[in-house]
């Protein structure tokens, strides 16, 4: 329990700057504040073309989707390094800036050369593309998911989604957890009229590979189903390397998301917005909300993300970020380099350096 006053007028906060003016009102935001790691209110800011958004796209997709930036803001500017954070909320949050700050050049000395005004800009403009790019995802993928589990009976239409989730036999049998036998007719009646409603914890069958469970040990096929990976894994490669990287025939195209942005390996939040979209797209679900019951989309990205951060489950992550890595990069390979000096190229040089002693060593010969 920490000795400090709470009230004492001319503490610093524990979270938050104090300030004066209409954004808080002469309070300190620490009082009232936000979860960083929650979207807020949804907000229309009036903003200018800013490197920022750009960089928001990619934290919303490779660092953390549903954070509430202004606040994730406050709390890593007025965090106390002389008082660790005590929760694990805390410690996310913390550990969510820390990773936005090495991700974006300079924004440290932009954060902490700015106004409450300006951070609060800074803010906007980051949310402002987290938005934008979850937006294009997932009209990107509305349609191109079809292509991956068809042939389709009955069909389904491109462009409107009121007929996929539970009232569709075959996104019905992807989204149903393991824990419900989809087989049963009265499962599927309860699924569809919404007399049992699925949470984002418990994990559709889509998510294991060949769509089965085994409940002695969960982690057998997780996160390795062909509608994942088929193809070179279609669904993260969709969003972070170029839809044409889907292909296996690959073509000349613009350069994906992943390459603008110099990422070069798979990272637990990237592979957890791109299990999010592709459940998202097998829903009846018409718009991404952040308040949506049905698809419950932000609890299922946490709890995933929060299974892939587990230090105590490294054991079974490293392999399978490993694998991710092999599949939707290319270049990336965990396996021992040979020493240069072992190289063709390194033994035709030493040669000629041979050669080159040798004659100068004796010039008259």
């Amino acid at each position: 329990m920490s000795s400090r006053d709470p009230n004492q007028e001319n503490h610093p906060p524990r979270y938050g700057t104090k300030t004066t003016g209409p954004l808080n009102d002469d309070t300190t935001t620490s009082q009232s504040r936000p979860t960083s790691l929650t979207l807020g209110p949804r907000k229309r800011p009036n903003l200018h073309t800013d490197p920022l958004i750009h960089h928001g796209r990619h934290f919303g997709r490779a660092i953390y989707a549903f954070a509430n930036i202004q606040a994730l803001l406050l709390a890593g500017l007025g965090a106390d390094e002389d008082s660790p954070p005590e929760t694990q909320q805390e410690r996310r949050e913390l550990r969510v800036f820390k990773k936005l700050l090495t991700t974006i050049p300079d924004l440290e000395g932009r954060l902490m050369s700015s106004s409450g005004e300006e951070v609060m800009a800074i803010a906007s403009m980051l949310q402002k593309g987290a938005a934008s790019a979850r937006s294009d995802d997932t009209k990107s993928l509305k349609g191109v998911i079809l292509d991956w589990i068809g042939p389709l009976n009955p069909p389904l239409s491109r462009n409107v989604k009121h007929d996929r989730g539970f009232q569709h036999p075959q996104t019905g049998f992807l989204l149903c957890p393991p824990e419900l036998d989809w087989s049963n007719s009265d499962i599927r009646k309860q699924l569809r009229n919404k007399e049992i409603t699925i949470s984002g914890s418990h994990w559709p069958i889509f998510v294991y590979k060949n769509e089965t469970y085994d409940p002695e040990n969960p982690w057998k096929g997780l996160f390795r189903n062909e509608l994942l990976i088929k193809a070179s894994s279609p669904g993260y490669k969709h969003i972070f390397t170029s839809p044409s990287s889907v292909e296996e025939q690959p073509k000349a195209t613009r350069s994906g998301n992943a390459r603008i942005h110099g990422m070069t390996h798979v990272t637990p939040a990237s592979l957890a917005y791109a299990f999010t979209q592709i459940r998202f797209s097998l829903s009846s679900a018409g718009v991404f909300s952040r308040t949506d019951g049905e698809t419950d989309s932000e609890t299922f990205y946490t709890s995933v993300l929060e299974l892939l951060e587990d230090p105590e489950e490294q054991d079974e992550v490293r392999p399978l970020v490993l694998w991710w890595n092999q599949r939707v990069f290319p270049s990336f390979s965990n396996a021992r380099r040979l020493a240069p000096t072992s190289s063709a190229l390194s033994r035709i040089k030493a040669r000629r350096g041979r050669v080159g002693t040798a004659a100068a060593s004796h010039p008259n010969e």
